[in-house]
């Protein structure tokens, strides 16, 4: 009886937990005997020959234990005097309960030719301006690999806002006792080679990352941070940092809902074009903001409800005309006069997320903090919330909203604009990061770092 009930225990907890992925952890805590008002009408020979009440200092030990350790879960603790902290099943019955890992894509027949020195980017300083923050510089490619190790020939990296924010850090000593350090966030690109301990990876497998270290011709990365991914294309790295940007902080920050009306600022961006059909995927009313007839023409097919563009239109005054009542959502990426905007048009209980500040990373003195005088009040006022969101912290979430992303990409439910001015290996970076930030930029910015390379999505389709 007692085992049947530990069994379907175990059987149970550990079918939840894929769980996992979206941020919820499932785990069985099971003390033998604790001394309660049901345990003490037992026979008191039954309970000492188990070894006596399982004191609550080992319960709470064993409880800390499952919390604080992520790769617990879907485990099942047993707590007994006889046996101190066990779990269920035990090595030998792992096999039967594991679950196993998610199956890579194929890999593709290739031939990388491993060079002794290769180009990445570092940044040296810390500055507002990117270009004189960085520089590039040859680095040895050393083999062979630490065993959990895998090395990335990198054929597409993505542009960031955040690139800016990186390499100034305001009053951050940390940053500054790491330099020199290596730029770049997200990459695609073909895996060239792994450690000798890497059993779920191939070399020539597709993989995207999204790790310090994007912009360069290799990088080495543990195997945890690889992304499988079924094509190394430009539309896979725009759906990794913007992509999951959106669809993370609107289910999670935002908590969206269908019915709502869901203001996207800087809309036709990386993030932004996310952002708004996500928003009417879920069956919600999109009103966007952008700047230029091209942005604004991408954003209407897009078949977002209300396009304003800033440059012909006032976003104050036809926010105030057309939503009196306020907007239910924001998904806010500008920064300064634009969050003022925003948070005097957010609706009674509204929800206003923040993922970034364009408009002030590059400031002469950098990105520095701003004051928002009645903000407390503002909130009290309506039952308000102003959320802040930063993609790292949410790295649990990221294959399992990677692959929904593609899985809406791939059945043409989701729209991916890349830009289509071209970038062209790694010493033309500086010019994508100041091309993003001369808002000239319709869509995902990105550049191809090996243009050789580049024709191999064409390869892995066909």
């Amino acid at each position: 009886m007692t085992k049947s009930s530990a069994g379907g225990v175990i059987l149970f907890t550990r079918s939840l937990a894929l769980y996992k992925h979206q941020g919820i952890r499932i785990n069985a805590l099971c003390p033998e005997f604790v001394q309660t008002e049901l345990a003490s009408k037992m026979d008191p020979k039954f309970i000492e020959l188990s070894g006596g009440f399982v004191p609550m200092e080992m319960v709470l030990k064993g409880a800390f234990e499952l919390i604080c350790d992520e790769n617990k879960s879907g485990s099942c603790l047993w707590i007994s005097n006889r046996r101190g902290l066990e779990y269920w099943g035990t090595p030998l019955e792992e096999g039967k309960y594991k679950i196993s890992r998610r199956k890579s894509p194929d890999a593709v027949p290739l031939n990388i030719q491993m060079p002794q020195n290769f180009e990445k980017i570092i940044v040296h300083t810390l500055s507002h301006n990117f270009r004189s923050a960085t520089s590039v510089v040859w680095a040895p490619l050393r083999l062979p690999l630490k065993p959990d190790d895998v090395l990335l020939k990198i054929i597409y990296a993505g542009v960031n806002a955040s690139d800016l924010r990186t390499v100034f850090q305001w009053n951050n000593k940390d940053i500054v006792s790491r330099l020199p350090f290596d730029a770049g966030f997200e990459a695609v690109g073909i895996i060239a080679a792994i450690g000798d301990s890497v059993k779920h990876l191939k070399v020539g497998t597709p993989a995207a990352i999204m790790t310090y270290g994007s912009y360069a011709e290799f990088t080495l990365v543990a195997s945890k941070h690889i992304l499988p991914v079924a094509r190394p294309d430009p539309e896979v790295v725009a759906m990794l940092t913007s992509g999951l940007t959106a669809s993370i902080a609107l289910e999670k920050a935002a908590q969206m809902e269908s019915g709502k009306v869901v203001l996207v600022t800087a809309a036709a961006g990386g993030t932004g074009q996310f952002a708004v059909q996500l928003a009417k995927l879920a069956g919600n009313k999109v009103v966007a903001t952008c700047g230029g007839k091209d942005k604004a023409k991408l954003l209407k097919d897009l078949e977002v409800d209300r396009v304003i563009d800033y440059k012909t239109e006032n976003i104050k005054t036809v926010l105030k005309a057309e939503f009196p009542k306020g907007v239910d959502i924001i998904y806010e990426s500008v920064g300064g006069e634009m969050f003022d905007l925003c948070l005097n048009a957010l609706a009674t209980y509204g929800q206003l997320v923040v993922i970034g500040m364009i408009s002030q990373y590059q400031e002469e003195h950098g990105w520095k903090p701003r004051n928002y005088t009645g903000l407390c009040e503002k909130l009290l006022a309506k039952s308000q919330t102003v959320a802040g969101f930063f993609l790292v912290q949410y790295d649990h979430l990221w294959q399992h909203h990677l692959d929904k992303l593609v899985r809406l990409y791939n059945s043409g439910k989701l729209k991916v604009a890349v830009d289509p001015k071209p970038f062209l290996g790694v010493q033309s970076v500086p010019n994508g990061v100041d091309y993003l930030h001369s808002g000239e930029s319709v869509g995902k910015v990105v550049v191809c770092i090996d243009p050789k390379l580049s024709k191999l999505g064409k390869i892995v389709r066909a």
